[in-house]
């Protein structure tokens, strides 16, 4: 389990609150049957702000990771652990 610092977790909720909202508003522009362009850019908005919070929660996780495994010795595992949930990441 790992905590992640305050102003860490502040950001990524904030991060997935805002992509919430725009996951709410695809659907209601698909309800409203817009222009496909548009729906496709804001998918792709969706799609970069899902990037950055993975960015921010991965770095989180590395600095976590690299920490506890300087306290007991388990830094190769630590380093295939973070590599094996990056390689689950799609593109």
């Amino acid at each position: 389990m790992m905590k992640l610092p305050e102003t860490a977790e502040k950001d990524i909720l904030a991060r997935l609150r805002r992509i919430e909202g725009q996951a709410r508003g695809v659907q209601k522009m698909i309800a409203e049957e817009r222009d496909c362009l548009e729906i496709l850019n804001q998918l792709a908005s969706l799609r970069s702000a899902a990037y950055s919070a993975s960015v921010v929660l991965t770095e989180q996780y590395a600095l976590q990771c690299m920490h506890d495994a300087e306290g007991n010795g388990s830094v190769d595992e630590a380093v295939r652990g973070l590599v094996s949930a990056l390689l689950r990441s799609p593109r």
